[in-house]
């Protein structure tokens, strides 16, 4: 996991543009695909259409020939007299008998109009007279004729003919479910607009599916629907009989275009729908084509999915192939400069790859070269500062401290005593050559003790010696390098403030080796401090020092010349004392 990660990291522009060229490839493949599926399938459903339309028209001709034939047959009803006055006049019993034989010729010449199909013809009369060329055809009493909806609604509309969708459950043969379609017209006289009867044209919807039959397959329905979106006839003989408000809406939201096509869902099933109206029957003849079936075999899918996929895997290559040697050599070169040393500035990286690489990896060796001169400068710099500071720390001898020194002398000189006042004058002038006239920034630990011992007799004969100093050093560091002045500010602090209650104690100056580290401690029993972080209090004014150098000052000093590693650490404890250690590299003169 962590090669992963780290492999990213160092060639993350190639993982973004090989992530986006696959993206894109795949998204552009997918909606290239998809898109070549949508327009082949509207090309072939637009011509299929056109084919399909003239199929229905085929359709709709068979309708109106066999409306053209009942019109005929009509027709020749109404211009016949002899059926007229047939209907018309009160005949006896043997006069009915004649009048049967005579209509029955007639029929015979009337029904040649429409013997193209297995329709028969049914003649009501005013007078009760009625004749039909075969009763057992549509089994229908002349009660329940008379008083049936298909007469009801023929007088309303008399010069039409109209078609009606019936179903007889019962008949003398037993047979049950047997679906009529028949055309109605009243018998009515031209010029008076009398009635003086009704004439019937029932066909078998099995005869009547004939015209259409032929033009259905699997996947391919034909439904014929009246205005109240009965199917009065249809190759899924189940739906016969049957309202279809679905159907309906189809064909009545396309009223205006009805010979166009819709593609909507019927019945669970996406379908080609075709529509026409037949003005001859007053209904709509629907044409259903599944979709999957007229379309399934047109395109072999998953053959152009396998193409694509095959297309795409070797663009990925060749994309991956590109974007590895264009995005390579920029990889290298972020992987040099991120595992180059923050503080080595000679690690180069190498000026290879594109043009954009070469420049920006001369470009980094070049920053490389300034930043290294500007360190360089840099470091003399702070080594300069730091000696002018340590000079200046140094110039900065306390004058009170002075003043107080002398003063102490000249009453040692004025009471007689000489030899002690001679011993100061020596320690007062080697602290001073040791401070001001030496500007080195290192000294040995032996003068660095040599000062403190000085430091610490002159403020024994000015205050007395009821602190006691003692020097526990291993031989083996004396001629090692410390900075200079950076035990003096310790002791001066436990002198000044480490026993303002106790009355009297010792300090503890120790140095030795520990762990390759040079270890230097000040210890005193004085009065402690409470102390959260390592810092001493600040000096009080009454007390007059040697020098301005403070324990913080010390502190940064050690970690600007040897690092971070290094420095003071300070621990106490109220009414037992402070001890501070300061941790230093072992280094000798030459060492430097």
């Amino acid at each position: 996991m962590k090669f992963i990660r780290n492999h990213l990291k160092h060639n993350g522009l190639f993982a973004i543009m090989f992530s986006i060229t696959v993206i894109s490839i795949i998204t552009v493949s997918i909606i290239i695909t998809w898109t070549t599926f949508r327009m082949s399938e509207d090309f072939f459903i637009e011509k299929f259409s056109i084919t399909n339309a003239k199929v229905v028209e085929q359709m709709k001709d068979s309708f109106e020939s066999y409306n053209y034939s009942i019109v005929l047959a009509s027709n020749n009803i109404l211009q016949s007299g002899k059926i007229k006055r047939i209907m018309t006049e009160e005949q006896s019993n043997t006069q009915q008998m004649k009048s049967i034989f005579e209509i029955g010729e007639q029929m015979k010449r009337t029904k040649s109009f429409v013997d193209s199909y297995e329709t028969e013809i049914v003649v009501t009369g005013s007078n009760e007279m009625n004749y039909a060329t075969n009763r057992t055809y549509w089994p229908i009493t002349d009660e329940e004729l008379k008083n049936h909806m298909m007469t009801r609604m023929s007088l309303t509309n008399p010069r039409k003919i109209m078609y009606h969708y019936d179903e007889r459950y019962e008949n003398s043969s037993g047979a049950e479910g047997t679906k009529f379609i028949v055309a109605t017209k009243p018998l009515m006289e031209r010029i008076s607009g009398d009635f003086y009867g009704m004439m019937y044209f029932p066909i078998h919807e099995s005869e009547f599916r004939d015209f259409f039959t032929s033009y259905t397959s699997e996947g391919n329905d034909v439904y014929i629907l009246d205005k109240k979106g009965t199917i009065v006839s249809s190759n899924q003989q189940d739906l016969i009989g049957e309202e279809s408000k679905e159907l309906l809406a189809y064909v009545q939201d396309a009223d205006q275009s009805l010979n166009s096509y819709t593609i909507e869902e019927f019945m669970g099933e996406e379908q080609i729908i075709f529509k026409e109206y037949l003005p001859s029957l007053d209904m709509y003849l629907v044409n259903l084509i599944d979709r999957d079936t007229a379309i399934g075999n047109l395109i072999n899918k998953k053959q152009i999915v396998l193409i694509c996929i095959f297309i795409v895997a070797i663009a990925l290559v060749i994309v991956f192939l590109i974007s590895r040697k264009m995005t390579n050599s920029l990889s290298k070169l972020v992987k040099q400069i991120s595992n180059a040393s923050k503080y080595n500035f000679d690690q180069y990286v190498s000026v290879s790859g594109t043009y954009e690489t070469r420049q920006i990896g001369r470009a980094f060796n070049s920053m490389l070269d300034e930043l290294h001169d500007y360190l360089e400068k840099l470091v003399l710099f702070q080594k300069q500062k730091r000696n002018a500071e340590l000079a200046a720390l140094q110039q900065q001898i306390n004058p009170h401290f002075l003043y107080n020194t002398l003063t102490s002398i000249k009453f040692m000189i004025q009471q007689g005593g000489k030899g002690e006042a001679e011993e100061t004058i020596n320690s007062l002038i080697s602290l001073l050559q040791n401070t001001i006239g030496n500007v080195s920034e290192t000294i040995t630990v032996s003068q660095e003790v040599n000062n403190l011992k000085n430091y610490v007799l002159i403020n024994q004969k000015r205050y007395g010696d009821r602190i006691k100093v003692n020097y526990l050093l291993s031989p083996d560091c004396m001629d090692k390098e410390i900075p200079k002045l950076i035990l003096q500010p310790f002791i001066e602090n436990s002198f000044f403030h480490g026993f303002n209650h106790k009355t009297s104690g010792f300090i503890n100056v120790m140095v030795w080796e520990e762990k390759g580290t040079l270890i230097c401690e000040v210890m005193d029993n004085g009065d402690g401090m409470e102390i959260s972080t390592n810092k001493l209090p600040t000096t009080k004014k009454k007390k007059q020092h040697f020098t301005g150098i403070g324990v913080k000052n010390v502190h940064e000093r050690i970690q600007i010349l040897y690092g971070p590693q290094y420095g003071v650490s300070i621990t106490s404890e109220v009414g037992e004392g402070t001890r501070v250690k300061i941790t230093l590299p072992i280094l000798k003169k030459d060492e430097e």
